[in-house]
């Protein structure tokens, strides 16, 4: 099929990819495709229920997509792994990025992308958006944190193209986000638009090393990042700017793959520019495939306004052409890769591989004398449920919480907190916890909730053994009492709880190596 000869709504819905809501396929999403001719949909974890129901949704999308436009189907996901996780929980989830760095080992992340490409290929979804290349420099940032494998470029680099290769042999797609570099906001794109104030030199030597590295390695996707470089642009962020897309990742960078955006219904683009005019910026900077991941009418705003400049003369035609030929030819190659058997998701074997991963994640970072505490007849478990800590976290809803899951498995007493709690907050849990043989404390994100913080250096001050598990960023741990024994732990999810069973029952030792710096001082 000449992709290019397809009539001019056919070409437009193959540049989009939409989402919607719930585990069935919508009305507005039927329609989107029948009337648009949209060709590509990305999936979430509302989306998803069980495997069996992932791969009814997969195939049906698959069916419709492939009947009105003629081309297989883009169906992506963020499986990252760890804290940003779309798979249910009859599927294998394998760390998160910096959970894997940590073991020190790229073979645990290249075992990962299999893992994780093998399951996708068979659940149906052929295009994975990871790995993260972003180079977590700054320590508050909000919303890359454990997503990177690390502080260091060289370190991203090395499990992140493990991870990719992994991902190919797996048979998906992968993406590597968030060009130029997410890694050192303080400001989540989600809710504002963040700014990155440095020279190209300055991002040459961090933030671009894995970007050309992966450009390199023959990475097939690059996502972009709704951020605002005024040294390179100081009029639009990066997804819209025709300077950072076409002129330095293609350019000077020489990527010849797909360029597609973040979601543009982020408020970073959606509250200060509008997702419609996002769309019609991002395709003529460079991009080949925008995303409107959530509202139906934006899509079909923004497909009448693609449809609109293009008859207006505001595309280059011979640029529009080698984006559908590059999209159209990824397609036929892997919208139409045979699945593995069905019985793969899940296996025992998976889950055994993953389970040992988790555990080599597992790292000390204070811990005097080499040894944990023994938790004693009288355990103490202690710390708030998970939540949202960034709009692109997978959704937590009824899940156990720390404190309760680990006072079940290890015989004691648990004290459910509040995410940031206040004085009075924690003088209660300092009375509940009296007469325990230790405590152990799970955080999450409490260098960004100063309340657990405290809640930790006033248990310290009791004078039991305190141990303290960071379950997502490590960063937690930088900021508490040198008496405090701390882990780090990197994801908040039953599947760790049971590997820090074993660790705190003395059975296994802790061998992961937190790769960025959280020593306190």
């Amino acid at each position: 099929m000449d992709v290019t000869s397809m009539p001019l709504q056919h070409q437009i819905g193959q540049r989009m990819m939409v989402g919607f809501d719930g585990p069935e396929l919508s009305e507005d999403v039927i329609r989107l495709i029948r009337e648009y001719k949209i060709g590509n949909i990305i999936l979430f974890s509302w989306n998803i229920t069980s495997k069996g129901q992932m791969m009814d949704l997969c195939r049906q999308i698959q069916e419709l997509v492939l009947k009105e436009t003629g081309l297989p189907a883009f169906i992506a996901i963020d499986q990252e792994g760890g804290a940003v996780s779309r798979l249910p929980s009859d599927a294998t989830r394998i760390p998160g990025a910096m959970a894997l760095a940590a073991t020190g080992d790229p073979d645990c992340a290249l075992e990962a992308g299999r893992i994780t490409g093998r399951e996708l290929r068979t659940l149906g979804a052929n295009f994975n958006l990871a790995p993260v290349l972003d180079v977590n420099s700054n320590d508050d940032n909000p919303v890359i944190g454990v997503r990177s494998y690390g502080s260091e470029p060289e370190t991203v680099v090395r499990f992140a193209l493990a991870m990719m290769r992994g991902l190919k042999e797996g048979g998906v797609l992968s993406c590597g986000k968030h060009f130029p570099g997410h890694g050192d906001t303080s400001v989540d794109s989600h809710l504002a638009l963040p700014t990155v104030d440095k020279s190209l030199e300055e991002l040459r030597r961090t933030e671009l090393v894995p970007f050309q590295a992966a450009i390199d390695a023959g990475i097939p996707a690059i996502m972009s990042s709704h951020i605002l470089f005024p040294q390179l642009d100081p009029d639009v962020p990066a997804t819209m700017s025709r300077r950072i897309l076409t002129d330095l990742l293609k350019g000077e960078m020489g990527f010849s793959g797909l360029v597609l955006t973040d979601c543009l219904e982020m408020k970073a683009i959606r509250h200060s520019f509008g997702t419609v005019r996002g769309a019609l910026s991002a395709l003529k900077a460079g991009a080949d495939l925008v995303l409107i991941s959530h509202t139906a009418s934006l899509a079909e705003e923004a497909a009448q306004a693609i449809y609109d400049a293009w008859n207006a003369g505001e595309f280059d035609a011979a640029e529009w052409n080698e984006s559908l030929e590059k999209i159209a030819k990824l397609k036929w190659t892997y919208g139409t890769l045979p699945a593995a058997d069905p019985e793969v998701i899940g296996c025992n074997a998976h889950r055994d591989t993953n389970m040992a991963l988790l555990k080599r994640t597992i790292s000390p970072v204070n811990v005097p004398g080499g040894r944990l505490p023994e938790l004693g007849a009288r355990p103490h478990f202690v710390g708030c449920p998970a939540f949202r800590a960034t709009l692109v976290s997978s959704v937590k809803a009824d899940e156990v919480t720390f404190p309760e899951y680990m006072a079940a498995r290890l015989q004691g007493r648990a004290t459910v907190s509040a995410p940031n709690p206040t004085e009075e907050d924690i003088a209660a849990v300092v009375r509940e916890t009296s007469g325990a043989t230790s405590i152990v404390v799970g955080t999450y994100n409490g260098h960004l909730h100063p309340g657990q913080i405290a809640l930790v250096n006033a248990l310290a001050k009791t004078g039991v053994p305190v141990i303290a598990v960071a379950l997502r960023n490590p960063y937690d741990l930088k900021m508490l009492d040198r008496s405090v024994y701390s882990l780090a732990a990197y994801e908040y999810t039953d599947q760790l709880f049971d590997a820090l069973v074993e660790v705190l029952q003395g059975k296994a030792v802790p061998g992961g190596k937190v790769p960025v710096d959280v020593m306190p001082s």
